[in-house]
């Protein structure tokens, strides 16, 4: 079904061309707005990769979904070729614009811990496909409201994603920065390589700029950035930012790249789930130990209930062998002999020590 095009709005302009809202009306009336992202004829291997890693990750939750099974072909006002890239329109903009709204630009906590968790589940896709992304920041976060008044956060903007491993073109000693110089962990200056770690970096930063409603290290200029990334620094966490949240931004800015963790582990921090404590439990299954975290809710009002039922449960001696002298084995046989007697159950929620 063949469909017309117009220009709504500018939207902004990166590195490789421009981005706009543009309405397209089908021949039935109908019509919806879209994001197009335009680059010139040379910068079209950079749009094709996005586009095809964007392809890859359709479907996946919290990415930016793109439409159509190629780039579109078009001339710009000068006739000169042009490849326009098309995605979802979010319609509260970036999350960078998106924290205008509040009072100075900081989120509410509930909101942070939420997109956080989003932040995240976009990463688990894009990690487990082979990818770093390499650029987050919250100008490449886009915000949509849905019809329960929430909001929904998804990653766009892969123009920099590059597979695991791989030592972007870009990156120089003389410049040595994958991606935005604020967002980046100090192991990238010494090395290009793209790793998922990095990506766990610039998530501690983006909650931290949630939390203050400014950029991280703001007001530091290039060089002393430099100065400091090579010093393994990190951005100075304010006294008021949550005891939870601050565990977790520090674990994202771990020196150690390894100690960061990954992002499944992360989703798991008690920042993101601080209900809930996870046990995990060893089973033995074909001669091998196999992890299963167990998620354990256990709610103040539910005390009383759990220790009632402890107390109604016998007790029960498991007797081990030992090497102990004869004394401690006749000793444990009297203790063995005693009954044992239960304390009734108390119509409050106390219970009764002797």
């Amino acid at each position: 079904m063949q469909s017309t095009e117009e220009f709504v709005r500018f939207l902004g302009e990166g590195e490789f061309g421009s981005v706009d809202l543009v309405k397209y009306t089908k021949s039935d009336d109908s019509s919806y707005q879209v994001t197009v992202k335009t680059s010139e004829a040379r910068n079209y291997d950079s749009l094709n990769r996005e586009f095809q890693i964007l392809s890859e990750l359709k479907g996946y939750p919290n990415i930016a979904i793109c439409y159509g099974e190629d780039l579109e072909e078009g001339r710009n006002v000068n006739g000169h070729k042009v490849y326009k890239l098309l995605l979802e329109y979010a319609n509260e903009g970036s999350l960078r614009s998106f924290m205008d709204n509040y009072t100075d630009r900081r989120l509410p906590d509930p909101m942070i811990r939420d997109f956080t968790r989003m932040i995240l589940e976009g990463l688990v896709s894009i990690h487990s496909h082979g990818y770093v992304h390499c650029d987050l920041k919250s100008d490449n976060l886009l915000i949509f409201s849905c019809k329960d008044s929430s909001y929904e956060l998804k990653i766009s903007d892969f123009g920099n994603t590059r597979e695991v491993g791989e030592v972007p073109s870009h990156w120089e000693t003389d410049y040595p920065f994958v991606g935005t110089p604020i967002y980046m962990p100090p192991e990238s200056l010494r090395d290009g390589a793209a790793k998922k770690t990095l990506d766990l970096w610039s998530l501690g930063c983006l909650v931290l700029e949630m939390y203050t409603g400014k950029n991280p290290w703001a007001g530091v200029g290039i060089f002393d950035l430099m100065d400091f990334l090579y010093d393994g620094e990190a951005p100075e966490i304010p006294e008021y930012v949550p005891c939870d949240a601050r565990e977790f931004i520090e674990t994202c800015f771990a020196r150690k790249p390894k100690k960061r963790g990954n992002a499944s582990a992360l989703m798991l921090h008690r920042f993101l789930c601080p209900e809930e404590k996870t046990e995990k439990i060893v089973v033995a299954v074909a001669k091998e130990k196999v992890l299963l975290p167990v998620k354990l809710k256990l709610r103040i009002r539910r005390v009383s209930k759990i220790t009632m039922d402890i107390i109604k449960k016998p007790l029960k001696l498991k007797i081990l062998p030992s090497n102990k002298p004869p004394q401690f084995k006749k000793l444990l046989s009297k203790l063995l002999r005693l009954k044992t007697i239960h304390p009734k159950p108390l119509d409050s929620n106390l219970v009764s020590v002797h």
